[in-house]
């Protein structure tokens, strides 16, 4: 099952590259045919993603969510499917040309992670592994496609004037808005996250809270999106500030998958 999970993920490697490259090729050649086939792409990507997910849990013998490798791919597999259901629910090709680069560069970074497989430490065999780190996976894709949307509403002003842009990119207050439902469904499900975290931790470590780098910096980046949705919601905050705020959230979003495992080890560094 592990060496057809290694076959299928080159090949959802090289659908996801293929749909990217459709993906800039309707933007430059304008044709709304090239848009339906990189969703077909993306779409097929995302299908025998879910495929792999599944040999490599087969293969593995546990959810395959627990090193590096399996949540960068995970984390992937999680930005493709909620930018392919906004691509979709919005009517938004252009979405997909910008979150495309962005999903073919988490999984870049999963396959130079090692596919080792490894027995699970005694902290990570819990039931509690799936609930945690897959409401991670949702939150992460959602705010990937907040930034995606972010950088869309920030450059929207800076593009040439045309009727293909004003068909196929939303107005800023379109943008806006669907920004602040991606910030919101990444929120809570971030919010999961880090209750089912603490509850976890508990059983595992006799304490709901550490102040373990990983868990400080979730609550960092929960604290940012939060301060997003408050000031929206109570101060009308909206536009520009907003975009650089959903950018803002992003890079710690990063910071806190990959800079923390990097320079700030802790109980999470297996993850």
């Amino acid at each position: 099952m592990l060496q057809i999970e290694n076959t299928l993920f080159t090949i959802v490697m090289l659908l996801y590259f293929a749909a990217m490259l459709l993906y800039f090729a309707f933007i430059a050649v304008k044709k709304d045919g090239v848009a339906k086939v990189a969703i077909g792409l993306q779409a097929a990507g995302l299908a025998l993603h879910t495929a792999a997910l599944i040999c490599r849990g087969i293969g593995a013998g546990r959810l395959p969510l627990t090193n590096q490798y399996e949540f960068a791919t995970s984390f992937a597999w999680g930005l493709c499917l909620v930018s392919l259901i906004f691509v979709l629910r919005f009517k938004f090709p252009v979405l997909g040309a910008f979150a495309s680069p962005v999903t073919f560069l988490i999984i870049g970074y999963a396959a130079m992670q090692s596919k080792e497989v490894r027995s699970l430490m005694p902290a990570l065999r819990s039931n509690w592994l799936g609930f945690h780190v897959s409401t991670a996976i949702i939150a992460y894709g959602a705010f990937g496609v907040s930034f995606v949307l972010g950088v869309i509403f920030l450059l929207r002003d800076r593009m040439r004037n045309s009727g293909f842009l004003d068909q196929h990119i939303p107005n800023r207050e379109k943008l806006d808005v669907i920004a602040y439902r991606s910030v919101s469904l990444g929120l809570l499900f971030l919010t999961f996250t880090i209750v089912t975290g603490a509850i976890w931790a508990e059983r595992a470590w006799g304490s709901y809270w550490s102040w373990d780098p990983k868990e400080t910096w979730s609550l960092v980046t929960w604290i940012i999106y939060a301060a997003y949705l408050h000031l929206r919601l109570r101060r009308g905050w909206q536009g520009r500030a907003a975009a650089i705020f959903a950018v803002v959230g992003f890079a710690c979003v990063i910071f806190t998958y990959i800079g923390v495992n990097t320079f700030l080890p802790g109980v999470h560094s297996y993850a």
